[in-house]
């Protein structure tokens, strides 16, 4: 059955991303998203070339650019008593085609969902998907208790999907013993156009500055005992924040001092659906197989679902849905693993053990710079647009 409409559940970056990708592709497409409005919601992002590639696809580089998406030099690596530099990874070497950018999300949201727009999809906002039915025709049911129906169905829902719940049973999420602040401050500091990890003993913090500069994003990640919800939308109290990383000097301990909202979640540990699909209704994204942050790879992924999902639609074949998941599969695996395995790099304790990996670190990017960046070359020289196994 060849697919000539479909719905998208979620206006995320994953659900604008594949709407448009699927639009331009000449499907009709109707995006249900539960928020009345697209507005100015979360915070920083890191677009990595990876990503970057699908955006360029989609024809919204340009645009992104203009909103003031900060190119990133570095990756620095840096201690939290005095801000010093521990390693520094030169993001330049990956090229001019390969950039790394910084952007606020709404920036990204205001794109994509102008890229849809111009794609002929429909915007139903204010919709609540309350359940997925998989099905040849498969269908959504809104809170109202109305149906709607499609020859796809594309479940964006994020974290919490009521297509995976549908598709493998309940799973429950482990707490992984991490939570994250974000908070956005005024880049009064002048921060350099890199990503700067401070790392100290069972925490650290990544900051970079977006939207010209004009701003910097601050994510703050704690060992903490206690569970902690799930989701970056819970506000916390600043004075708790500071209080937790106290310790932290330099332009950090500034940067903290500066904050005045701030919004915290627990950070929980999901295995990878093994069931994509079923009967054209199909995952997308966070709703497939969530990610923790410490790789920034969660919005890189999901537009890389977008394309090799709208890709697979348009060669047609009843075997779509398992040509998208088997092409998608082994490679989010890898960056769950990784993003799961980074956290305790910057997490080390005083003692030989910290002082030996920093020593190693320091040396590495020294004397072997390009060899800390080519450790990567899986991750950010992978381009979906050009074919599931290219590197460009």
């Amino acid at each position: 059955m060849a697919i000539s409409n479909a719905i998208v559940v979620g206006g995320g970056i994953g659900g604008l991303a594949v709407a448009a990708a699927l639009g331009q592709r000449g499907v009709a497409v109707t995006l249900y998203e539960q928020a009345p409005s697209l507005d100015e919601v979360g915070a920083g992002l890191q677009i990595s070339p990876n990503g970057l590639a699908v955006l360029r696809a989609l024809g919204v580089e340009a645009a992104l650019r203009q909103k003031g998406a900060v190119r990133a030099g570095a990756v620095q690596l840096a201690d939290h008593k005095t801000g010093r530099s521990v390693a520094r990874m030169d993001l330049a070497r990956l090229g001019e085609k390969h950039g790394y950018f910084f952007l606020h999300r709404a920036d990204l949201v205001d794109v994509l969902a102008g890229a849809a727009k111009r794609a002929n999809v429909t915007f139903a906002l204010g919709h609540t998907v309350t359940a997925m039915h998989a099905d040849v025709l498969p269908r959504i049911t809104l809170a109202d208790g109305s149906t709607r129906q499609a020859k796809l169905v594309v479940a964006a829902d994020g974290l919490h999907s009521v297509a995976r719940t549908l598709l493998n049973g309940e799973v429950d999420a482990a707490f992984s013993g991490q939570v994250a602040w974000r908070a956005i401050v005024p880049n009064a500091f002048a921060h350099e156009d890199i990503a700067m990890v401070t790392m100290g003993p069972g925490r650290h913090v990544v900051s970079y500055p977006i939207r010209g500069g004009q701003l910097v994003n601050l994510v703050a990640v704690e060992e903490r005992a206690e569970w902690a919800a799930e989701g970056w939308q819970h506000p916390g109290d600043p004075d708790d924040l500071r209080h937790a990383f106290r310790m932290f000097g330099g332009q950090v301990g500034q940067m903290l001092s500066a904050v005045r909202r701030t919004a915290v979640w627990g950070l929980h540990l999901h295995p990878v659906a093994q069931n994509w699909s079923a009967q054209n209704l199909v995952l997308l994204g966070d709703a497939a197989h969530p990610t923790l942050p410490f790789l920034a790879q969660g919005a890189n992924m999901a537009l890389e679902d977008a394309w090799v999902l709208a890709d697979e639609v348009a060669k047609g074949g009843e075997d779509w849905a398992r040509r998208y998941q088997s092409l998608r599969e082994a490679r989010v695996r890898r960056v769950v693993k990784a993003a799961q395995n980074n956290a305790w790099r910057y997490h080390l304790k005083p003692g030989p053990v910290r002082s030996l990996a920093h020593l190693g670190l320091r040396a590495g990017s020294q004397l072997l710079p390009g060899r800390m960046i080519g450790a990567y070359d899986w991750l950010y020289r992978h381009d979906v647009t050009k074919g599931a196994a290219q590197r460009s």
